[in-house]
């Protein structure tokens, strides 16, 4: 199971009239501690930044999945509520899950996030789907001798 970290990065971006401008732009991180965590995001941003930056907040994140597209750009946030029945009771239990989704828009949004919950057993119910401001997600790449960043 992965420990998902959103990072943010605060740099200089240089605007297209060439002024520079003072920025702060989050990316979610996989990693086992909060200190692996800005060491991987530094690591990472390290040959896109040119000139300083500092990693400016580094919070655990409550994403539960995500479902990969490669050809997406951004990142889509599905709050999904599991619907289950209480066998004693008989009343209705839900919770709620956030699950990330990369694609290109909000239609595929929601048939990417409909396709990965193929083949599910249990019921559920689409909360919501917001577009996030994640610029990227870096995940572990695990290989013979254990989890590396990719």
């Amino acid at each position: 199971m992965s420990n998902w970290f959103e990072c943010k990065v605060r740099y200089d971006k240089i605007q297209e009239n060439g002024s520079a401008k003072k920025v702060t732009e989050p990316y979610l991180v996989d990693a086992l501690t909060f200190t692996e965590a800005e060491a991987r995001i530094t690591e990472e941003q390290h040959p896109f930044i040119s000139g300083e930056f500092s990693v400016s907040a580094v919070k655990r994140s409550r994403i539960s999945e995500i479902f990969w597209n490669e050809g997406g750009d951004r990142w889509y946030l599905v709050k999904v509520a599991f619907i289950t029945i209480d066998e004693r009771s008989g009343a209705e239990k839900r919770s709620v899950s956030q699950i990330l989704v990369q694609c290109n828009g909000f239609k595929s949004a929601f048939e990417n996030f409909t396709k990965g919950m193929e083949g599910t057993m249990a019921d559920y119910e689409i909360v919501s789907i917001a577009e996030t401001p994640l610029m990227d997600v870096y995940k572990m790449k695990v290989i013979a001798d254990g989890p590396r960043p990719e």
